[in-house]
């Protein structure tokens, strides 16, 4: 598929080079081949194959989920639930996770990297809350949270929403999905339920009575852009995401240079043609250098330049 792509820029580039490099020979292909529809197809192959590459090293490293929210919500006693095993140590005593707590589990063969986290509090009037080391772990939670794929906000559903809630969401960074996850269902009466909503999805569970927690990891699983078929996924390295990336951008750039509106100018078309080198170099990277000569022998090749 790289392989593909890296010819099918080629090719757009020696139509733009050699209207450049060889006016006098009058190759106006630009028109001809319909030069914007073939960006736009590569630019379509692009984002698939960059959507690909992403859910393959999803599968490799694995997703980071992120347990936030206030002391004694039910954090770490869904992360047991979801590995299966006590793997955190669950008391009434708000502060007891002071540190993040890893789990790697898999879910229809996708990994998760489940982290519980110090319960989120402040101070309180009396002088009460959170002593040094709790502090430091509470900070280490935001930490956690911001490099987080995805956010299970743990909220009780059996005392609903706070000021000390709201005050959490306020501060979780924008771009990542969240999940609002209302537990002790099975106090508050409440039935295991989806809800999607404008602000995030909420899931309505009993980690207790382990209720509902099918319908999270079916949520789970739909961030990840999990498919049933996952055995032709590109399992890209992280530089490969990189090139890919960037390869992106160069090609959005070049879309621009290439609009009605630059078509007449000579700088929009060398800005076009450098636009598409760079993404030609990031692309190369994965499967392997092309240099000028390459590009000059395909010009030559295709066209009886100077004959």
């Amino acid at each position: 598929m790289i392989h593909d792509l890296v010819n099918k820029v080629t090719n757009l580039r020696m139509l733009v080079e050699a209207t450049l490099d060889f006016p006098e020979e009058e190759i106006d292909f630009l028109e001809q081949s319909d030069a914007r529809g073939q960006l736009a197809a590569i630019r379509a192959t692009l984002d698939d194959v960059f959507m690909h590459a992403s859910q393959g090293a999803l599968l490799r490293d694995g997703l980071n989920v992120v347990l936030a929210g206030k002391p004694n919500v039910g954090k770490s006693s869904l992360l047991n639930v979801l590995a299966g095993s006590d793997v955190a140590i669950v008391t009434p005593i708000a502060g007891t996770t002071r540190d993040k707590v890893t789990e790697t589990i898999q879910i229809e063969g996708m990994p998760l990297n489940i982290i519980d986290t110090a319960g989120i509090r402040e101070a309180e009037e009396d002088g009460g809350g959170p002593d040094e080391v709790e502090r430091i772990g509470i900070e280490r939670t935001w930490g956690e949270v911001a490099k987080a794929d995805v956010i299970l906000h743990m909220l009780d559903a059996d005392r609903g929403p706070t000021l000390e809630d709201e005050k959490i969401t306020e501060r979780f960074p924008d771009g990542v999905p969240v999940i609002r996850i209302w537990n002790k269902i099975d106090r508050s009466g409440h039935k295991p339920a989806v809800d999607k909503m404008s602000d995030a999805t909420h899931i309505y569970l009993s980690a207790t009575d382990q209720v509902g927690i099918d319908l999270l990891r079916g949520e789970l699983l739909r961030i990840a852009g999990w498919q049933q078929t996952v055995e032709s996924r590109y399992l890209a390295r992280e530089r490969h995401l990189i090139a890919l990336k960037a390869a992106r951008d160069y090609l959005e750039s070049a879309a621009m240079h290439a609009s009605v509106d630059n078509q007449a100018s000579d700088k929009s078309l060398d800005l076009f043609a450098e636009e598409l080198r760079l993404a030609q170099e990031r692309l190369s990277s994965i499967t392997g250098k092309f240099t000028p000569d390459d590009l000059l022998g395909v010009i030559f090749s295709r066209f009886c330049i100077g004959k």
